[in-house]
């Protein structure tokens, strides 16, 4: 059985994602993203926010956050929007180390062609309890199934990798962060027909409360620790000092055991 993790060779183009997200599957699932993104990004404080990839104008993450200094790294010159946007690999940030406050990875990881380097290199050019926002596709919902399904097709969004919650927990544990907050959300199947999308709308309020693990995207906001090293102060000790004819130079504290046992 092929592992269902693979690495992409060729990741989508970012008009082939910005497409899909302009059908009606793509426009819901970013109207869910947005009310859990405006949540969380306004935890994030800082000077420097960095998005790695950009899914188009449909959903600037970018306006609901606080920080002012604001930069997108897109993968093609063809990609960019604006005056903020970087022409750079994912895979090796141009950005220093211990420089930017908050990272934003919006469905980044599902199209990287190695999203553990990828985060790698988030870790690396983050300050310490700086933030990264993770927006990602769960193999273990209607989505993950509807995957399943079409992934032979290698078409946008099916083509991707959907990495579970619970294994970029696991990658974020071993890299030093810890989790501070998730959102789970869209409950309803991918399908094209806006009305249908709309009617089962309330499969939104009932998943909220009842089936969180089998939602189709989840948002994690997790911060970056750094172990604080408390300095051990060496326990010296006066060697006594030698005296001609052989005696020993009374210490201090020799004086003071003398004195308590007079």
């Amino acid at each position: 059985m092929k592992r269902l993790f693979n690495r992409i060779n060729t990741p989508p183009t970012t008009a082939e994602l910005r497409a899909w997200f302009s059908t009606t599957p793509g426009k819901e699932l970013l109207a869910v993203e947005q009310v859990y993104l405006e949540h969380l990004l306004a935890e994030c404080f800082g000077y420097y926010l960095l998005q790695v990839g950009s899914l188009g104008l449909q959903l600037d993450a970018l306006r609901m956050s606080r920080i002012k200094s604001q930069v997108v790294l897109v993968p093609n010159q063809a990609d960019v929007f604006s005056e903020r946007c970087i022409v750079s690999d994912s895979q090796n940030l141009p950005v220093a180390s211990d420089s930017i406050d908050t990272v934003l990875l919006s469905h980044t990881l599902d199209f990287s062609r190695n999203p553990h380097q990828l985060l790698r290199e988030v870790e690396r050019v983050l300050i310490p309890e700086g933030h990264v926002v993770i927006v990602g596709f769960n193999p273990w919902s209607l989505w993950g199934a509807w995957r399943l399904l079409r992934m032979r097709g290698n078409k946008v969004p099916w083509c991707g990798h959907f990495i579970s919650s619970w294994r970029v927990h696991d990658w974020l544990s071993l890299l030093g962060f810890e989790i501070k907050a998730e959102r789970a959300g869209m409950f309803r199947p991918p399908l094209k027909h806006e009305r249908m999308m709309q009617r089962l709308g309330f499969l939104e309020w009932i998943g909220g409360r009842l089936w969180s693990p089998l939602a189709g995207v989840y948002v994690i906001l997790a911060v970056k620790r750094v172990a604080r090293l408390t300095p051990i102060k060496p326990a010296w000790k006066l060697r006594p000092r030698r005296i001609r004819g052989g005696m020993t130079e009374p210490t201090a504290n020799n004086i003071r055991h003398t004195r308590r046992g007079d």
